[in-house]
């Protein structure tokens, strides 16, 4: 891919510019992105060893603790590495590919979060039905579809903002690449490919995020008329899935669908959804989920 551009490397300005910070930065970042890491790879050691956890919902966490190391990893270990360094470069290809990959992972996770809404309203409202309605190949189908949309998608946010020129400042206001940052530093007129990439993550973040309402809504209308121990057994297999959504989604879309402006802000609030909201998601499934705690319990008495 040709690019006119002239700057060959960006400096990722990271979270602040102050030593004594950076040196609590990487402190506290890389004890939040190891305890990601290990986390997740814990949930997905645990559900794909266990004779137990194969229904669909569990298919479906396995999948999304996978992409959140994935997540985490393009963003955190750039960043961490950063607070060491004066200067924390990344090649123009380096850069192009970290933006590709945020928002590949990033889509993946909300589509795959929209997929398990799904199976949450089908197990409730359908319950009967459940077994041939969300059959392992539908699943299959649905994990896939997630991969292929989340690709279409960042491709859609990446060859725009790759195609234009950067010819003059190469310090990026981010501690990651990602596009808004980019705009600011391209030598052309960015306003085209700005609304292009927010009508882009506005509709995906935006949509998923309605669809996920609307799934609770029909959840919530449909349990009139249970008694109390109904409500309990169907929201208490929806809580942990409903803080998961509401930790991710809040700042994801409130980045996804504002224009280029106040780029602090941007870096506060991605810090919560690129490596905080990662690390919750495991601790979150595991307290709120008696089969899965259980199954981590035997799984780290067997490991010792």
């Amino acid at each position: 891919m040709e690019n006119s551009s002239s700057v060959k490397e960006f400096i990722l300005l990271g979270l602040s510019g102050d030593q004594g910070v950076q040196k609590i930065y990487f402190v506290v970042f890389l004890l939040f992105y190891t305890l990601t890491v290990a986390g997740n790879l814990l949930i997905v050691l645990t559900v794909t060893s266990s004779r137990h956890l194969k229904s669909p919902m569990y298919f479906f966490l396995c999948h999304l603790s996978f992409v959140d190391i994935c997540y985490s990893s393009v963003t955190a270990p750039k960043m961490i590495s950063g607070f060491l360094v004066e200067n924390n470069t990344i090649s123009f290809a380096g850069c192009i590919g970290q933006l590709f990959g945020f928002h590949f992972f990033g889509c993946t996770e909300i589509f795959i979060l929209t997929a398990m809404a799904y199976d949450r309203y089908v197990a409730i409202c359908r319950p009967l039905h459940y077994p041939a309605l969300m059959s392992r190949r539908l699943c299959g189908r649905m994990v896939g579809g997630s991969w292929v949309g989340a690709f279409l998608h960042s491709t859609f946010q990446t060859l725009p903002t790759a195609l234009l020129p950067f010819c003059g400042p190469n310090k990026v206001a981010h501690y990651y690449c990602d596009v808004h940052p980019l705009l600011h530093l391209a030598c052309a007129d960015t306003r085209v490919v700005s609304l292009v990439t927010v009508a882009n993550g506005g509709v995906i973040s935006l949509g998923c995020f309605l669809i996920l309402v609307t799934s609770y809504v029909v959840i919530l209308v449909s349990l009139r008329g249970q008694k109390p121990a109904g409500w309990h057994k169907a929201l208490s297999t929806c809580g942990s899935h409903i803080t998961v959504v509401v930790l991710f989604f809040g700042p994801c879309t409130f980045v996804s669908v504002r224009p280029s402006g106040d780029l602090a802000a941007d870096r506060s609030v991605a810090v919560f959804y690129t490596l905080i909201a990662p690390m919750l998601n495991p601790l979150i499934y595991t307290l709120r989920n008696r089969e899965v705690k259980g199954t981590v319990r035997k799984l780290c008495s067997r490991k010792v």
